[in-house]
């Protein structure tokens, strides 16, 4: 599992700060776009896979904040927004089956700024 993901499984939103804040003084932008914005474990997840999950939108806001500082917009709508994990299910899609219609309501207020 990557950093990002795995700080986001334990909910330890000041650990995936941290790890932030050492990327950018350790890796090249590739790097933090392949390991931690986009990088996946087994299952497919993206970190934004794990905090719709977990239920936790400050994780999910604060992954979308920095994916705005590394990303292209093509990578943040098809890789971030529409990423399928291994059963084919968006971020949308979690929240949705779980009943997190705050969660819904800020992918949805993403969809429509990009």
């Amino acid at each position: 599992m990557d950093r990002l993901a795995r700080g986001s499984n334990k909910g330890q939103f000041r650990d995936i700060k941290k790890v932030w804040e050492w990327a950018k003084e350790k890796l090249t932008t590739e790097e933090i776009k392949n390991k931690l914005l986009l990088g996946i474990h087994n299952k497919g997840w993206t970190a934004s896979h794990v905090a719709t999950k977990l239920g936790n939108l400050e994780i999910l806001q604060q992954v979308w904040e920095w994916a705005k500082e590394k990303l292209t917009t093509d990578e943040i709508n098809y890789e971030l927004l529409l990423g399928m994990d291994s059963e084919g299910w968006t971020a949308w899609h979690v929240a949705a089956i779980r009943g997190n219609l705050e969660m819904l309501q800020e992918i949805w207020e993403w969809v429509k700024r990009n």
